[in-house]
């Protein structure tokens, strides 16, 4: 996940810089359309990642706690 995300920053910035699993990804330049492209590459990778979802916590801690619950909801069905 953490590749997803520097691809995605990578993407909208000339240097990415690093980052840290509780920053904001959105102060750092990850804009509307990258979040949407990570959720839907998690979604077909059978989580459940919606944008609003991420949007509303946009840090990787907040989106690996979030896969990781919907990752142990899918098992258990």
């Amino acid at each position: 996940m953490r590749s997803d995300v520097a691809e995605a920053l990578a993407e909208v910035a000339e240097e990415p810089a690093a980052f840290a699993d509780d920053d904001n990804l959105i102060d750092l330049g990850l804009d509307s359309i990258r979040l949407m492209s990570l959720a839907t590459r998690w979604r077909a990778a059978g989580f459940e990642a919606g944008y609003l979802d991420l949007a509303m916590e946009p840090t990787v801690a907040a989106w690996a706690q979030r896969l990781e619950a919907s990752n142990v909801l899918e098992e258990k069905r």
